[in-house]
């Protein structure tokens, strides 16, 4: 049967959303942060009364079986996921949408795009899944502007179950990847929030962080060659388990935002399906304790697969919890063997620094699966919310053990700051753990604050910069694992040395002679 399409609005596919019960419930805490009973809402407009600009570009009669320029394409290719991107989609705003919408079958099919866009002068942005929270796929002053829409290349080429790996094609969706290899008994094991509706070309070119909080938590440790079709040619690294022959080509291109090429087929490290499951939850007196506790786990070796802790208000915001503890939500898994012994080792440590675990056999209707399920729904919640006026965003970090407690302090502190500072009113700031390594945490950030129509860009846009400003300033990395994009352009620029960006910008002037692809993103040329 074939998928429903994917929104122009919202999150997942059309006919999709929260149920009754969740919607319910995600109202019912805004209420009761606000204190507010009823909303000033908004509704966004039907598709057929928006208003679209006339396309400036016409593909040549050569590409035409390829391209469109139809309604839905170029309402459904604008934008990605962003708080501002479900602004102005409330608002009708597509001003921004793309000229065309090409649909590749082949590299051939890319090479020729490119042809035309070189001659056009026209933008070129590569789209997976269309997930980006950070501006990754929107064509923002760039002039005439071709989408390309990998959907084409969505194939499992080949298995090498020898060396455990696969041979993918960068179009595919995530749940696809997984339905081809289970019946081999293997995975990818990487399920980031928005697995459902992002692709693997997407997962490689944003460096995308997975649901696993331990270990192999990015893209980058399954990557084990990468076929990349560039304006100035098609490449192909070799397969390898490792090797010190120099800077990585594979890095080069792990993380590159579509600016250098278009990943169209990657070798995959993958490994075999888990058959041993151990975890639950536990509750801690403070979010700073629960967090020694997690150094203490990681420090010790023991890499369980799921290692998140929530900050008191945020196990409450997601019904983890009643408002009065901080919880960790704790996860063992393994294909070879069980786990009872690193289980035991890691609730050692959470007690030693104050947790206390849930009752045994719990975790599957307990803190921990209520969490779970939070998790994967809330992006649904979004295009409800907005209508509220309620704006509701996250941005991450990653920080030093050492420096973690300062960051967090001064991060809250700067948020609600200028929460107050532009909407008037105080709002609600919440932490939790994402990922955890040996040397420091990612901690996730979350802030709901209650702004007004008309002026909603401008109040995200003022908390966004000062928290920003906070994480930078305090020595954390601008983003952990949601890419740059455009959002977080000043504040990478402000992170990584001046001499690499001008490395890069000769590698994009290498591979991109014309900066056709994905302008404004990572660098200016």
């Amino acid at each position: 049967m074939a998928k429903a399409r994917l929104k122009y609005f919202g999150w997942g596919r059309e006919g999709e959303g929260m149920t009754p019960e969740e919607a319910a419930f995600v109202l019912a805490r805004d209420q009761e942060r606000f204190g507010v009973r009823e909303f000033e809402h908004v509704a966004p407009p039907p598709e057929a009364a928006i208003e679209l600009p006339k396309p400036r570009l016409e593909a040549p009669k050569w590409l035409a079986g390829i391209c469109s320029s139809e309604r839905y394409d170029r309402l459904a290719h604008t934008y990605g996921k962003s708080y501002t991107d479900a602004v102005r989609g409330l608002n009708g705003d597509y001003a921004a949408a793309p000229d065309i919408v090409a649909y590749p079958r082949n590299e051939r099919n890319i090479e020729a795009l490119l042809e035309f866009a070189a001659d056009a002068r026209a933008a070129v942005i590569p789209f997976g899944g269309g997930s980006s929270v950070c501006g990754g796929t929107e064509a923002r002053d760039t002039g005439p502007t071709i989408t390309v829409d990998m959907q084409y290349f969505n194939e499992v080429v080949e298995i090498d179950e020898t060396s455990r790996a696969a041979r993918i094609q960068g179009g595919i969706f995530g749940p696809d990847i997984e339905t081809i290899l289970r019946p081999r008994g293997l995975t990818l094991r990487h399920f980031p929030q928005s697995f459902e509706y992002s692709t693997l070309g997407g997962w490689i070119a944003t460096r995308s962080g997975g649901h696993f909080a331990t270990q192999f938590t990015h893209i980058d440790d399954f990557v084990e060659s990468l076929r990349v079709v560039t304006p100035s040619g098609t490449l192909e690294t070799r397969r390898l388990p490792g090797s010190g022959a120099g800077p990585s080509p594979d890095r080069m291109f792990i993380g590159s935002e579509g600016i250098l090429g278009f990943i169209t087929e990657a070798w995959m490290r993958l490994q075999a399906r888990p058959r041993f499951r151990a975890g639950g939850a536990l509750k801690f007196p403070s979010f700073y304790a629960a967090a020694r506790a997690v150094r203490a786990i990681l420090q010790a070796g023991l890499y369980p697969s799921n290692c998140r802790i929530l900050d008191p208000q945020e196990a409450y915001n997601t019904g983890a919890a009643d408002g009065s503890v901080a919880i960790m939500v704790l996860g063992f898994e393994d294909a070879d063997h069980p786990l009872d012994a690193r289980l035991a080792r890691a609730l050692e440590c959470a007690r030693d620094h104050g947790g206390e675990a849930e009752p045994e056999g719990s975790h599957r209707s307990g803190a921990a699966e209520r969490w779970r399920t939070a998790f994967i729904r809330m992006p649904y919640a979004r295009e409800q919310s907005v209508q509220r006026a309620v704006i509701s965003d996250t941005f991450e970090t990653a920080i030093t053990w050492d420096a973690f407690e300062d960051l967090h302090a001064r991060v809250v502190e700067a948020t609600e700051k200028a929460i107050e500072a532009a909407t008037g009113r105080r709002g609600q700031m919440t932490c939790r753990f994402t990922h955890a390594y040996p040397d420091g945490p990612a901690p996730y950030f979350s802030f709901h604050a209650l702004g007004r129509h008309g002026a909603l860009i401008d109040q995200w846009t003022a908390i966004k910069t000062a928290a920003s400003d906070a994480l930078i300033e305090a020595g954390g990395t601008i983003t952990h694992h949601h890419a740059v994009g455009r959002d977080h352009r000043p504040w990478y620029d402000r992170q990584r040395p001046d001499v690499f960006a001008d490395a890069l910008r000769a590698a994009k002037r290498a591979l991109d002679p014309y900066c056709l692809l994905n302008p404004g993103v990572l660098v200016d040329m």
